[in-house]
């Protein structure tokens, strides 16, 4: 415990001591997106023309999809090792159920989500590793009934600064939320960033 508290002290001392920097910036990229546990089922039931009703069940095997993440920055900068982001995001994930029945068409699932993290970002030299709780909430969806309407997660990640202002990142976010079923948001982002630098 007496360890721990003096690693603490010594952290706490180094970001009190450093000069904080303010950095706005923008991040874009790739989103591979699946839903977790699959295969998947759907349901289906209605009433025939004769009154009768049918039912049954269509299964898909679960496949990932790519689209695209855009989003917002503020990279507060307490210490040469450390910062802490915030971010704001417009992120469209998903899957893509393909039929196991030759007869039933397959489809694509959209699911877009607009989103904040809080990431704590440590560095090494150019090298950045990255990880932070997200709150997700949905604004879009397309052949899925009844998503959730918001999704909490943690993401974990590296990057790599190519110039002060410009770097390439990846991410694996996983949702704690069942988006679908007993289906939870699995995607990975790899994209670049560009850090804007204010005049002081």
């Amino acid at each position: 415990m007496k360890k721990l508290y003096f690693l603490a002290l010594i952290f706490w001392a180094a970001l009190s001591s450093a000069q904080v920097t303010f950095n706005p910036g923008i991040r874009l990229g790739a989103n591979i997106s699946h839903l977790s546990n699959g295969p998947t089922t759907d349901y289906w039931s209605y009433s025939d023309s004769n009154g009768y009703y049918q039912y049954g069940t269509n299964k898909f095997d679960i496949k990932s999809k790519v689209d695209f993440y855009i989003g917002f920055q503020a990279n507060i900068r307490f210490a040469r090792f450390y910062a802490l982001q915030p971010e704001l995001y417009y992120s469209r994930q998903g899957a893509k159920f393909e039929s196991q029945n030759p007869a039933v068409e397959s489809k694509t699932v959209n699911l877009s989500y607009v989103g904040a993290a809080v990431v704590n970002k440590f560095y090494f030299d150019r090298f950045n590793i990255h990880f932070g709780p997200t709150l997700e909430f949905l604004t879009d969806s397309d052949n899925i009934p009844s998503p959730t309407a918001v999704d909490m997660g943690i993401l974990l990640g590296a990057g790599y600064d190519i110039t002060k202002n410009i770097g390439l990142e990846a991410r694996i976010k996983k949702g704690f939320v069942h988006a679908y079923n007993d289906h939870t948001n699995v995607t990975f982002q790899a994209g670049v960033y560009y850090t804007f630098t204010l005049k002081k």
